[in-house]
């Protein structure tokens, strides 16, 4: 039996967070969060539209987050961003994404997204 191999491990798990559910209207998206600055740095995600993913870097973010609740997220999120990149296939914006945490020593943060936002 092949040794566990933790970098295919990551790579597949970050391509397979960023998906559409078109039944559900679920967009699947990762975060790369900047620890030290508590921000949101780049999203990445699907884009049903064109079928391809992007990464887009944060270029402006909310007030700091006052967290009151358990459930709050403990960073700002971006309000602003410019596109950083996009590509077609999911395990080549997983290269990417990986590239870019281990760069700038990010964490990542999934999230799933509903279409719908009554929902």
């Amino acid at each position: 039996m092949p040794s566990f191999d933790l970098e295919n491990f990551t790579h597949r798990l970050l391509a397979e967070s960023l998906f559409y559910d078109l039944e559900y209207g679920l967009i699947g998206s990762v975060s790369l969060i900047d620890a030290d600055a508590e921000k949101e740095r780049y999203i990445v995600s699907f884009m049903p539209n064109d079928g391809t993913y992007m990464i887009e870097e944060a270029t402006a973010w909310e007030n700091p987050p006052e967290l009151e609740d358990e459930e709050d997220v403990a960073y700002a999120l971006a309000t602003e961003s410019t596109v950083h990149g996009t590509y077609d296939i999911p395990e080549v914006a997983a290269n990417a994404t990986l590239s870019l945490a281990r760069e700038h020593d990010l964490l990542p943060s999934v999230t799933v997204l509903f279409e719908d936002e009554e929902l």
